[in-house]
């Protein structure tokens, strides 16, 4: 039964990672259909992102009353809800719209798994976990890329993707029996939500935010490559919507190899040495960006890019009851995901889109060199204060 659930748990990561890689493939398409700027893409990740956070920040309290499991089978359910709307929408408007119960499903489900199998289980299975929402992020580009072969029918790739989302929010709702028998202690998750400190207190703390920045940068590096990287490679590259769609996709498989990778290495190594791993690699493949290569040379460098970037997300969650305690986790898990949202996927990739607007998609590669040595100072300022704070490297 432990192994079933986990399974389910592990589907529930591909409903989370499937809204989230489909929007950008298909927006060089949406946006000509439906007359509108370039960085009207902001409005949607604007909405999209705005409500995730909001769903993160409060999902330790709903999480209290409902219990994991009812919370991962009604985001799911929200986010389907949002994919339909998105198949069927007729303008820009109608996409914000349906951005609602997108964001707010996603901020729900991510807080919910995420403490859930940090307190539960080892660091390995943290990784296996978002190996599966790399698989759900690897299935979107290729999706939308096979839709879009259909004369650009965007909307087709939509309604694909609701589909799936169906049937995972069914096999959820199936598994509720399986939670309360491997894991009753879920209960505890009440307690915890009003033994901690507050979401101001913990603001706070160094330690807190400095974690914090980390996850944003990664998740800034993450989300920007998944909503412009096509983008770049049709307007820069010159290269045909599908074709970029497809080379979009290596990023996320390469996210889900780092992550099945971690999964495996984090049996032998230590959470820290993997993260340290994480920005190396990273820092790498958007030099190779910059190089004035072939096409398949600049999919390698995206798959490499994923690689890298992935690991650090799935291990830094993972030591979150280590460096702030179980109690606080669930919290400050919260907080995390919030600044990842809101920073990560909300305001540095729009941000972007406002540059690349007025000075072009080019400065796509630059953009990701600036985030990634943000997070590699923040990575470096975590580390000095966990070393003022006796808490070791794990």
């Amino acid at each position: 039964m432990a192994v079933l659930l986990l399974l389910t748990i592990y589907i529930g990561f591909i409903g989370l990672g499937i809204p989230d890689s489909l929007f950008g493939p298909a927006w060089p398409v949406i946006y000509k259909e439906f007359g509108v700027s370039l960085a009207s893409a902001n409005y949607v990740s604007f909405v999209i992102s705005g409500l995730t956070v909001v769903s993160s920040l409060v999902a330790p309290s709903v999480i209290a009353r409902l219990k994991t499991a009812k919370v991962a089978a009604l985001s799911t359910a929200l986010t389907a809800t949002g994919l339909l709307g998105f198949a069927y929408a007729p303008n820009l408007w109608w996409l914000c719209l349906w951005g609602i119960p997108l964001g707010l499903g996603a901020g729900a489900i991510d807080t919910a798994l995420n403490n859930y199998v940090a307190l539960h289980y080892h660091p390995s299975q943290m990784n296996f976990l978002h190996c599966f929402y790399g698989i759900g992020v690897s299935l979107s580009p290729a999706i939308m890329s096979l839709a879009l072969q259909d004369h650009n029918n965007w909307r087709a790739g939509y309604r694909w993707a609701f589909y799936i989302q169906a049937a995972i929010t069914l096999i959820i709702v199936l598994s509720f029996p399986l939670w309360q028998k491997v894991h009753p202690e879920v209960k505890e998750e009440k307690a915890t939500v009003h033994s901690h400190p507050g979401l101001m207190e913990l603001l706070k703390q160094p330690l807190v935010l400095t974690t914090c920045l980390v996850f944003m940068g990664s998740v800034a590096i993450e989300i920007t490559t998944g909503s412009w990287g096509s983008t770049y490679l049709v307007n820069a590259k010159n290269l045909s919507p599908e074709l970029a769609a497809g080379l979009i996709t290596l990023y996320y498989v390469g996210m889900a190899s780092g992550r099945f990778f971690g999964g495996i290495a984090a049996n032998y190594w230590r959470c820290w040495t993997l993260i340290k791993l994480s920005v190396s690699l990273t820092i790498v493949a958007i030099g190779i960006l910059f190089l004035p290569l072939p096409e398949l040379v600049a999919g390698f460098a995206l798959f490499l890019l994923g690689f890298g970037n992935g690991q650090l997300y799935p291990n830094l969650l993972a030591l979150t009851p280590v460096h702030f305690g179980k109690e606080a986790s669930q919290t400050v898990m919260g907080l995390q995901l919030a600044f990842s949202y809101g920073g990560g996927l909300l305001l540095l990739p729009i941000l972007f889109g406002y540059i690349a607007q007025a000075f072009g998609s080019g400065l796509f590669a630059t953009y990701l060199l600036v985030l990634a040595l943000v997070t590699l100072v923040s990575m470096l300022m975590l580390l000095y204060l966990l070393k003022q704070a006796g808490i070791k490297q794990q």
